[in-house]
């Protein structure tokens, strides 16, 4: 079904890739840098204090990211989702939000690790950010902390959660990547947990995403296995997507209190109804997560193209557009060097 929250824009104009995906989705991360250093995403062995990030010149401006916003829009984005690294460490972040909640028809949100939340949700609620999702990877201190690796208490992420739903986000999603022999002893705990206070919580399969963090398949917690530990426990019944393209397959409890949404792109590949586009921190477009490469925009809005001229590069893009890695996802691809996650915000 369609939601009203997030309308496609400019219908006639949208453009449609080489398998008739139309272009909705736009995620973009404002900053690659991170004060955690999760097992999964950026690894304290390949990101460690010598590691190299981008310097202030380097970043998209403010102004260059609503621009291209405003452009996107015209192809058919409804929604922004602002990512990084961690996009709360991106000095005065409110301001871009303000900036881009300006853009008629957009639903403007954001993904953190809940670090910094608690100082910053009412400065993001009054900017005109409209959702939040949280990623928490367990509720036990000990777990968490060999996850995030910088030793940061799951108390202080739940402070800031607590913050954003009395600052008046609603929904808040809730992201648990869930990987085998780590934390999936908390699937339960956490389901429990956020059922009672009314959060979404979303499990996200352990993804091959970059090529630092030693995935194996192995270590996969299947949206099966998941799906089945809480239905013994709090049955469970399918639910309609929210929209076309939405990514995570939804889940009610049958009680009504509430739902949950499994991530599944290792074991259920969601390629064919893909709608996202990515943009990194320095202006590069990405048109899959698990990309080699990407297509310099940066350079065009420093080099005075013009918005029709910016427009046309971003439609040729996408019209050559054929990715759909989770569904040919072999061995041998698996080992490429991809894009990591912390660069193009997963």
């Amino acid at each position: 079904m369609n939601d009203s929250r997030m309308p496609y824009a400019v219908a006639a104009t949208v453009p449609h890739d080489q398998l008739g995906r139309a272009l909705h989705d736009l995620r973009i991360s404002v900053t690659d840098r991170c004060n955690f250093r999760c097992v999964y995403c950026m690894p304290k062995e390949v990101f460690g204090r010598d590691h190299q990030f981008l310097e202030r010149r380097e970043l998209l401006t403010f102004e260059e990211i609503t621009r291209l916003a405003r452009i996107f829009t015209r192809h058919g984005v409804g929604k922004i989702r602002l990512t990084g690294g961690e996009p709360l460490v991106r000095r005065n972040l409110e301001e871009l939000i303000a900036m881009l909640a300006a853009v008629p028809g957009l639903d403007l949100t954001l993904t953190t690790n809940g670090s910094l939340l608690k100082q910053k949700t009412r400065a993001l609620r009054d900017a005109g950010l409209k959702r939040i999702t949280v990623s928490l990877d367990s509720l036990d201190d000990e777990t968490f902390m060999r996850m995030n690796d910088v030793d940061f208490p799951v108390a202080r992420v739940l402070e800031g959660i607590e913050a954003a739903a009395a600052a008046g986000f609603a929904p808040i999603k809730i992201n648990m990547v869930v990987k085998r022999g780590m934390n999936e002893a908390g699937i339960l705990p956490m389901a429990r947990f956020f059922r009672e206070r009314g959060h979404i919580l979303r499990f996200i399969e352990y993804m091959d995403v970059g090529h630092t963090n030693g995935w194996r398949m192995d270590d996969v917690v299947t949206a099966r296995e998941i799906v089945e530990r809480i239905n013994a426990e709090m049955p469970l019944e399918p639910a309609d997507p929210n929209y076309r393209g939405e990514v995570a397959r939804r889940w009610r409890y049958r009680d009504g209190s509430g739902e949950i949404g499994v991530i599944a792109s290792v074991t259920q590949a969601f390629c064919r109804d893909c709608t996202r586009v990515r943009l990194s921190t320095e202006g590069k477009l990405y048109t899959c997560l698990f990309a080699t490469g990407g297509h310099d925009l940066r350079s065009l809005l420093r080099g005075g193209a013009s918005d029709d001229e910016i427009d046309a590069a971003i439609r040729a893009i996408w019209a050559k557009r054929s990715d759909r890695y989770s569904e040919i996802r072999t061995a041998q691809t698996a080992k490429l060097e991809k894009i990591e996650m912390s660069y193009i915000g997963g």
